[in-house]
């Protein structure tokens, strides 16, 4: 973790603003927009690009998956301009939970892995670089989007230790157990070969 130089209430500020720029719905905005219906009861459920892709859009599915990125990538760089790296690690942390927790949905959003690589690219280009790689290998190779999630999270630490990025390996390793955590129905549809693959409506 980077040292602490930022005051407690300017953190507890930037959580706050993380959080909210984290929590907008950009999947549901775009999905609406595009005259797509409510995400929510298509496809997997989800908020995410992958359940954009199912409606056969590709285009609004880019869109979501670089909005909902560029909100963790925003949040970070916005934070290390205004104060420093303790807050700009928290703002990532923060816009990564508003994604997952949105209160405008009653706090039930989506599982992060766009915001989460966003996040890492605003925090480490390199680190975030390795995790979008690994991301991109894995769907060329079995096209699961969500076995492409996990093996880029669980990895990230690794990423962050072999480029000697050691003040990102608490904040990776926890957000690869909350992506871990919310992809506990999709581990047990790989297991049982039964996971969609991308690009499946």
């Amino acid at each position: 973790m980077p040292e602490v130089v930022t005051s407690l209430p300017l953190l507890g500020l930037t959580v706050v603003l993380g959080y909210l720029l984290g929590s907008i719905p950009f999947g549901i905005v775009i999905a609406r927009a595009f005259g797509l219906g409510d995400l929510r009861r298509i496809g997997s459920g989800n908020i995410g690009a992958t359940n954009v892709l199912r409606t056969g859009n590709k285009l609004a599915a880019f869109l979501t998956l670089i909005l909902d990125a560029g909100k963790g990538g925003l949040a970070v760089l916005l934070a290390r301009w205004a104060l420093a790296e303790d807050a700009a690690q928290l703002a990532g942390v923060a816009a990564f939970l508003g994604h997952l927790f949105p209160v405008w949905l009653g706090f039930k959003g989506g599982k992060g892995v766009a915001t989460f690589l966003g996040t890492l690219l605003a925090l480490s280009f390199p680190v975030g670089i390795a995790a979008c790689g690994l991301w991109l290998l894995t769907a060329a190779a079995t096209r699961i989007s969500s076995l492409s999630a996990l093996v880029a999270a669980v990895l990230s630490p690794l990423a962050a230790w072999g480029m000697d990025r050691p003040d990102l390996l608490v904040l990776t390793a926890a957000l690869a157990l909350i992506i871990l955590e919310r992809h506990r129905a999709n581990i047990g549809r790989i297991l049982a070969g039964q996971e969609p693959r991308i690009g499946k409506k």
